[in-house]
């Protein structure tokens, strides 16, 4: 039995159904990423998990324990919001250790358990501070450190780090990764940057209307997405995906499995710009210089764009002429309704 699942759970808001029909297992000391266009439910999924809403119907078990109708606090677990929802007249300590003393926790592991989680957030000169006295990213890290103190058997993450600077937020995904591996505790991370989705998951949900698209290891959604919406959703920059009619020396690779009215994918990264007069004549649309990475955007024709990424830079300036290889082993195929097709080497 999985340590926590989900069974056919649905959720209603009036005549709206917003969550249809979850089934989903999770195993003790997974890490698991929800990941979804806004709106697709993956926070109301979060939340009917934490209690904060409650479930229309299905049913939610923990550690072999139904919990569909128990009050969050019954639980055993803990949640860490996109506000930071904190005490304001609270200092830094007193917010982090206010579970713990509702517990009857005794002083001294409060102060132990406060200090250790402290010193991970990089919050030990702040203790002694009130929320209005820090930072927005401190704030989102005293939520987080407020979670990691109660050791629950499931954290909850719903977006914690976009209210974050760029190199704060790689910071303390690196440290949240370190505590996950530290304390082996099972955890439910919402989000939608596909970085944070790659990094720290042991497997990512994908979501999409209230239904999961897919569920596999990151490399595994990358690399063998169960449809367009996938393909397209997981990596950055997105999966080229053509109508199968706009480039017939990319169909002919399927052979007859692909329908007239099927779509060719291929990542950039398997997109080569070339010397003009070979491969496929194209013409420079705009490049993207990253630094580590460069992304130039083509366009066969009128009507095809394309978009490689290469680890090289370049010296190819908006206009100039180039020709486009494309790695056929590594071709997507997708029906009229996007779902994907095998290659033809994996058919028999």
């Amino acid at each position: 039995m999985a340590f926590l699942e989900l069974k056919n759970i649905v959720k209603e808001f009036g005549p709206v159904r917003t969550i249809k029909g979850v089934d989903l297992a999770i195993e003790k000391g997974e890490f698991i990423v929800f990941v979804g266009p806004s709106g697709c439910g993956k926070s109301t999924l979060l939340r009917l998990i934490a209690g904060l809403e409650s479930i229309t119907s299905g049913s939610l078990h923990l550690d072999g324990r139904d919990i569909t109708d128990l009050p969050s606090s019954k639980r055993d677990l803990a949640m860490v919001f996109q506000s930071y929802a904190l005490y304001p007249h609270m200092t830094v300590f007193d917010n982090m250790s206010f579970a713990l003393k509702l517990a009857k926790v005794d002083v001294a592991v409060r102060k132990e358990k406060v200090e250790r989680a402290a010193k991970i957030l990089n919050l030990t000169p702040y203790l002694q501070r009130t929320p209005k006295e820090l930072s927005g990213g401190q704030r989102q890290r005293v939520a987080i450190g407020r979670a990691i103190v109660r050791a629950p058997k499931v954290f909850l993450f719903d977006e914690p780090l976009s209210n974050l600077d760029a190199a704060l937020r790689g910071q303390t995904r690196v440290e949240i990764a370190n505590l996950h591996r530290d304390l082996g505790a099972t955890t439910i991370y919402v989000t939608h940057d596909q970085v944070e989705a790659m990094t720290l998951a042991d497997r990512v949900v994908v979501l999409r209307d209230g239904l999961i698209e897919q569920v596999g290891t990151p490399l595994e959604l990358y690399d063998r997405p169960a449809n367009q919406f996938v393909a397209q959703f997981i990596g950055t920059p997105q999966m080229n995906v053509l109508k199968a009619a706009a480039l017939p020396e990319l169909t002919r690779v399927a052979g007859p499995r692909l329908p007239a009215d099927g779509a060719v994918g291929v990542r950039p990264e398997y997109v080569r710009v070339v010397a003009a007069g070979q491969g496929l004549p194209a013409k420079v649309e705009l490049i993207e210089s990253l630094g580590s990475d460069t992304l130039i955007h083509t366009r066969i024709g009128t009507d095809v764009p394309l978009v490689s990424r290469q680890s090289e830079r370049t010296t190819l300036q908006i206009g100039d002429a180039v020709g486009i290889q494309i790695d056929d082993a590594m071709l997507h195929f997708f029906d009229k309704q996007g779902r994907a097709l095998r290659p033809l080497q994996q058919a028999a």
